[in-house]
């Protein structure tokens, strides 16, 4: 049975969803691994400013929701890789088109902040 969500009622379930996807923490891992498995420590060296924890908490919420699955190599030590799961890759172009738009329009959006900043207040 097909379920009818409307992401504009407070106790849709969608919300959740979006809530984990505006993470900015999330976006930049979900954009990271869209071309190939990539490794924990790797993925740590690449986002710079993540913390262990919050990587790995990221990881396993982004896991849960099908979004990114988890290979466990037995080497020594363990080996553990990430890759995107196919409901994960239907985001690609939508998280690569949110976070390279951040790097192209940051100056216009600093532009906004100044002019917004330096107008004055409405009486």
């Amino acid at each position: 049975m097909d379920r009818i969500y409307n992401v504009y009622e407070d106790r849709c379930p969608t919300r959740l969803v979006l809530d984990r996807l505006a993470d900015k923490w999330a976006l930049l891992i979900l954009d990271r691994l869209r071309e190939d498995a990539v490794r924990f420590n790797h993925l740590r060296r690449e986002i710079k400013g993540i913390s262990q924890k919050v990587l790995s908490q990221t990881l396993k919420k982004l896991e849960r929701d099908g979004l990114v699955s988890r290979s466990v190599f037995p080497t020594v030590p363990v080996t553990v890789e990430y890759r995107l799961t196919p409901l994960g890759h239907t985001l690609t172009e939508t998280v690569s088109a949110l976070t390279h738009w951040a790097e192209s329009n940051m100056d216009a959006v600093f532009a906004a902040q100044a002019a917004y900043d330096g107008a004055s207040p409405a009486g």
